[in-house]
């Protein structure tokens, strides 16, 4: 599953992306993966782990509703579990 949200820009400054992946990883966990930054540059990438996809679906709503929270509007979700906003 991938949520992906976006910020609007201001005349100071590109938009602000936020991306959240949520993907298996090789020892039958789960991993959440989260990529923020300024479209057009470098980003920075934090990632963690769970033993249980519940557990991990569980930590990506809380993360997009944070997100929301702080502006950020959901441009596209992807994946058969995708829950929107």
């Amino acid at each position: 599953m991938r949520i992906y949200m976006q910020q609007r820009s201001t005349e100071d400054s590109a938009p602000r992306f936020y991306q959240i992946v949520l993907e298996p990883d090789m020892l039958s966990g789960w991993l959440v993966v989260r990529e923020w930054g300024q479209s057009g540059a470098a980003g920075r990438v934090k990632r963690e782990h769970f033993d249980h996809l519940e557990d991990a679906q569980k930590a990506m709503i809380e993360v997009r509703d944070a997100q929301l929270q702080r502006g950020y509007q959901v441009v596209f979700i992807h994946g058969q579990h995708a829950v929107k906003p």
